[in-house]
């Protein structure tokens, strides 16, 4: 990726050891497009390589955080190849280097899962929190099917990802999303000294550390990557999918007569 194609809704601030990744796509309540997604895992790889960056954090503003993948994008991405999601989505599960994340307003989609791949996250009393993907004819991805199931517990994790329903900091906390749950105004700076904080640590025992602490789920994640990310294609280009998607676009009821549909 150039400069000239990174987006310009991801703003970048290394200082202290600590790469700051901004998510600013205000008018769009930052949902998250195919060129914000590959800057993130463009800065993301930078940053492995770059000696002067410990720790990498993440975060919105402190009433927002993503309204999670830009819908248009599902109605016209291909769906031959793998999409920018699981780009990301794929650095991060391998990431070797410390991900603190910050979460104030909403954080839908894709930006409920890709915190169950940072080392800390922290979120705002305000917060509230969805996996709307059976809501939108699809499946959870970035390997949420297995994480969750293991941090939350099967029923809990049958709930968010099943009803799809918005959810509290304090059940986000409980299903192993979040670590700890902040007034708004206090977020993002505490955000920042947890991440100034662990830039300051020996580097080799933290990174030794987090890899301990992920080997034993990391040996079948890429199986469950594929698997996740391969149904995911299906499910998006099914009529139900499209259907859902372009009437919520076009601010409508779905067609539910096409809900009872099964390819499995």
């Amino acid at each position: 990726m150039t400069l000239a194609t990174l987006s310009p809704h991801i703003i970048t601030n290394l200082k202290d050891s600590v790469l700051e990744l901004e998510i600013s796509r205000r008018e769009k309540k930052n949902a998250l497009n195919g060129a914000m997604y590959l800057t993130l895992a463009h800065h993301l790889t930078e940053a492995a390589n770059n000696p002067a960056v410990n720790v990498v954090y993440i975060h919105g503003q402190e009433d927002l955080f993503t309204s999670g993948n830009d819908l248009h994008d599902f109605l016209n991405r291909d769906l031959t190849g793998p999409s920018p999601a699981s780009v990301l989505l794929k650095v991060l599960t391998h990431y070797k280097k410390i991900i603190v994340a910050a979460v104030g307003g909403n954080a839908i989609g894709i930006g409920t899962t890709l915190l169950l791949h940072c080392d800390i996250a922290i979120a705002s009393t305000q917060v509230r929190f969805q996996m709307p993907f059976v809501n939108l004819g699809a499946c959870p991805e970035g390997g949420s099917s297995a994480i969750l199931q293991r941090t939350g517990g099967q029923k809990l994790s049958s709930e968010l990802l099943m009803l799809g329903d918005f959810f509290s900091a304090e059940k986000a906390q409980r299903a192993g999303i979040v670590n700890d749950i902040f007034p708004p105004e206090d977020l993002l700076s505490q955000g920042m000294e947890i991440a100034k904080r662990l830039a300051q640590k020996p580097q080799d025992a933290l990174r030794t550390t987090k890899q301990l602490l992920k080997q034993g789920a990391q040996l079948d994640m890429d199986v469950v990557f594929e698997r996740e990310f391969e149904q995911f294609a299906r499910l998006l280009g099914t009529p139900v999918s499209r259907e859902i998607v372009t009437a919520f676009l076009e601010k409508r009821a779905p067609d539910t007569s096409l809900f009872n549909h099964v390819d499995l």
